[in-house]
Protein backbone atom coordinates (compact mmCIF):
# COMPACT_ATOMS: atom_id res chain seq x y z
CA UNK A 1 0.00 0.00 0.00
CA UNK A 2 1.40 3.38 -1.01
CA UNK A 3 2.15 6.09 1.53
CA UNK A 4 0.13 9.31 1.36
CA UNK A 5 0.74 12.89 2.46
CA UNK A 6 0.00 13.90 6.03
CA UNK A 7 -2.03 16.73 4.51
CA UNK A 8 -4.73 14.17 3.66
CA UNK A 9 -5.40 13.63 7.37
CA UNK A 10 -4.93 17.21 8.57
CA UNK A 11 -8.10 18.28 10.34
CA UNK A 12 -8.93 21.54 12.09
CA UNK A 13 -11.89 22.17 14.39
CA UNK A 14 -12.94 25.25 16.30
CA UNK A 15 -15.01 25.35 19.49
CA UNK A 16 -16.27 28.19 21.66
CA UNK A 17 -15.81 27.60 25.39
CA UNK A 18 -19.27 28.00 26.92
CA UNK A 19 -20.32 28.02 30.60
CA UNK A 20 -21.63 24.38 30.62
CA UNK A 21 -18.13 23.26 29.47
CA UNK A 22 -16.42 24.77 32.49
CA UNK A 23 -15.79 24.15 36.16
CA UNK A 24 -16.42 26.52 39.09
CA UNK A 25 -13.22 28.40 38.18
CA UNK A 26 -14.58 29.22 34.73
CA UNK A 27 -12.00 27.01 32.96
CA UNK A 28 -12.83 24.20 30.59
CA UNK A 29 -13.17 20.68 31.98
CA UNK A 30 -10.29 18.39 31.04
CA UNK A 31 -12.84 15.73 30.07
CA UNK A 32 -14.42 18.09 27.57
CA UNK A 33 -11.03 18.73 25.99
CA UNK A 34 -10.37 14.97 25.92
CA UNK A 35 -13.66 14.37 24.09
CA UNK A 36 -12.70 17.00 21.50
CA UNK A 37 -9.22 15.45 21.17
CA UNK A 38 -10.59 11.92 20.68
CA UNK A 39 -13.11 13.10 18.10
CA UNK A 40 -10.65 15.05 15.96
CA UNK A 41 -8.07 12.25 16.16
CA UNK A 42 -10.69 9.81 14.88
CA UNK A 43 -11.62 12.14 12.03
CA UNK A 44 -7.97 12.60 11.00
CA UNK A 45 -7.41 8.82 11.09
CA UNK A 46 -10.58 8.16 9.07
CA UNK A 47 -9.51 10.69 6.45
CA UNK A 48 -6.11 8.98 6.21
CA UNK A 49 -7.38 5.39 6.09
CA UNK A 50 -10.80 5.95 4.50
CA UNK A 51 -12.08 3.45 7.07
CA UNK A 52 -13.95 3.51 10.35
CA UNK A 53 -11.52 3.70 13.27
CA UNK A 54 -11.44 2.95 16.97
CA UNK A 55 -9.25 4.48 19.65
CA UNK A 56 -6.61 1.95 20.75
CA UNK A 57 -4.75 4.21 23.16
CA UNK A 58 -4.23 7.73 24.33
CA UNK A 59 -0.53 7.76 25.06
CA UNK A 60 -0.15 11.13 26.51
CA UNK A 61 -2.19 14.22 27.20
CA UNK A 62 -0.36 17.34 28.28
CA UNK A 63 -2.60 20.02 29.75
CA UNK A 64 -0.24 22.99 29.43
CA UNK A 65 -2.66 25.81 30.23
CA UNK A 66 -6.39 26.30 30.61
CA UNK A 67 -9.02 27.93 28.46
CA UNK A 68 -11.72 30.14 29.94
CA UNK A 69 -15.35 30.87 29.14
CA UNK A 70 -15.47 32.90 25.93
CA UNK A 71 -12.16 31.61 24.57
CA UNK A 72 -12.01 29.98 21.17
CA UNK A 73 -10.33 26.58 20.99
CA UNK A 74 -8.68 25.54 17.75
CA UNK A 75 -7.75 21.86 17.48
CA UNK A 76 -5.41 20.52 14.81
CA UNK A 77 -4.80 16.83 14.19
CA UNK A 78 -2.79 14.81 11.67
CA UNK A 79 -1.48 11.28 11.28
CA UNK A 80 2.16 11.11 12.39
CA UNK A 81 3.02 7.49 11.66
CA UNK A 82 1.38 4.21 10.78
CA UNK A 83 1.75 0.54 11.52
CA UNK A 84 0.03 -2.22 9.58
CA UNK A 85 -3.49 -1.32 10.82
CA UNK A 86 -2.80 1.48 13.28
CA UNK A 87 -2.20 5.21 13.01
CA UNK A 88 -0.55 7.47 15.54
CA UNK A 89 -2.31 10.85 15.56
CA UNK A 90 -0.96 14.06 17.04
CA UNK A 91 -3.46 16.62 18.33
CA UNK A 92 -2.75 20.12 19.56
CA UNK A 93 -5.19 22.57 21.07
CA UNK A 94 -4.70 26.34 21.06
CA UNK A 95 -6.93 28.74 22.98
CA UNK A 96 -7.51 32.28 21.81
CA UNK A 97 -8.74 35.13 23.96
CA UNK A 98 -11.15 37.13 21.82
CA UNK A 99 -10.47 40.46 23.53
CA UNK A 100 -6.68 40.34 23.39
CA UNK A 101 -6.19 37.96 20.41
CA UNK A 102 -3.61 36.20 22.60
CA UNK A 103 -3.13 32.57 21.54
CA UNK A 104 -1.87 29.93 23.96
CA UNK A 105 -1.01 26.28 23.39
CA UNK A 106 -3.25 24.54 25.91
CA UNK A 107 -3.03 20.82 25.17
CA UNK A 108 -1.01 18.29 23.16
CA UNK A 109 -1.81 14.63 22.79
CA UNK A 110 -0.82 11.47 20.94
CA UNK A 111 -3.43 8.81 20.21
CA UNK A 112 -3.36 5.48 18.41
CA UNK A 113 -6.30 4.68 16.18
CA UNK A 114 -6.97 1.35 14.43
CA UNK A 115 -8.77 1.07 11.09
CA UNK A 116 -11.64 -1.45 10.92
CA UNK A 117 -13.76 -2.88 8.13
CA UNK A 118 -17.54 -3.25 8.27
CA UNK A 119 -17.13 -6.53 10.20
CA UNK A 120 -14.97 -4.89 12.86
CA UNK A 121 -11.76 -6.54 11.65
CA UNK A 122 -8.56 -4.47 11.63
CA UNK A 123 -7.45 -3.62 8.09
CA UNK A 124 -4.19 -2.28 6.59
CA UNK A 125 -3.65 1.46 6.27
CA UNK A 126 -1.36 3.44 3.97
CA UNK A 127 1.90 4.86 5.25
CA UNK A 128 2.30 8.58 5.82
CA UNK A 129 4.63 11.11 4.23
CA UNK A 130 5.32 14.02 6.62
CA UNK A 131 5.09 17.52 5.14
CA UNK A 132 6.38 19.83 7.90
CA UNK A 133 9.36 19.94 10.25
CA UNK A 134 7.02 19.23 13.17
CA UNK A 135 5.67 16.13 11.41
CA UNK A 136 9.17 14.89 10.48
CA UNK A 137 10.29 15.35 14.09
CA UNK A 138 7.29 13.40 15.41
CA UNK A 139 7.87 10.64 12.84
CA UNK A 140 11.51 10.26 13.94
CA UNK A 141 10.43 9.45 17.50
CA UNK A 142 7.35 7.37 16.58
CA UNK A 143 9.10 4.00 16.79
CA UNK A 144 10.29 4.74 20.35
CA UNK A 145 6.72 5.55 21.40
CA UNK A 146 5.43 2.40 19.73
CA UNK A 147 7.97 0.28 21.61
CA UNK A 148 6.97 1.91 24.93
CA UNK A 149 3.30 1.17 24.21
CA UNK A 150 4.11 -2.47 23.44
CA UNK A 151 6.20 -2.79 26.60
CA UNK A 152 3.39 -1.35 28.72
CA UNK A 153 0.82 -3.64 27.11
CA UNK A 154 3.02 -6.71 27.57
CA UNK A 155 3.78 -5.89 31.22
CA UNK A 156 0.11 -6.11 32.20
Amino acid sequence: MEAISSDVSRTIQTHLVLPPDTNHMGTIFGGTVLAYVDEIAAIAAMKHSRKVVVTASIDRVNFLSSAKVGDILTLEAFVVSTGRTSMEVFVKVVSENLETANKTLTTTSLLTMVAKNSNGVAVPVPGVIPQTDEERSLLKTAEERKQRRLELRNSN
